[in-house]
């Protein structure tokens, strides 16, 4: 199951930074198990929302020329307050540094201006044909299938 923790981005800076937004409604499926009678946002969720922020910077910053983004490190964690259904996570990703292949950010979430979340995070980019030359066709459809995504979630005005 893919979980997509960005509903909207809001500013974009190529190589610099990017905001989100991820709206929380209690339609989300793991809700019902976290917790049952007072439903909230797990923490893994809250970071994996920096993830994929920090991903569309990589993405729109190199032009979609990887197909495949992941979470190498993550440092100094902290959960600083609840994100309950009907509440919004604002998502503020800061390049920190950068090379070829991997990626340092300083990451914030907050709900109604009071941090939520934050975190220092590494991104590791590649191309799976790199690791198994059968697999070009598979970073084609990937690549395709994010700028679609993309042209969904950040329509500048």
């Amino acid at each position: 199951m893919r979980f997509s923790l960005v509903d909207r981005i809001v500013a974009l800076d190529k190589g610099q930074s990017i905001s989100t937004v991820k709206n929380l409604s209690l339609a989300e499926e793991y809700l019902q198990d976290h917790f049952p009678g007072f439903a909230v946002m797990p923490g893994v969720m809250m970071v994996e929302s920096l993830v994929q922020s920090g991903a569309w910077l990589m993405r729109v910053t190199n032009d979609f020329s990887h197909s495949t983004i992941l979470l190498k490190e993550t440092r100094a964690v902290k959960f600083n307050n609840f994100v309950t259904p009907g509440k919004q996570l604002r998502v503020t990703v800061k390049t920190h540094k950068w090379g070829d292949d991997e990626w340092t950010f300083k990451c914030e979430g907050s709900v109604d201006g009071n941090s939520a979340v934050s975190a220092r995070i590494t991104l590791q980019q590649f191309n799976l044909k790199d690791r198994n030359a059968s697999l070009v066709k598979t970073d084609e459809e990937l690549i395709a299938k994010m700028q679609e995504l993309y042209g969904q979630l950040w329509q500048p005005e």
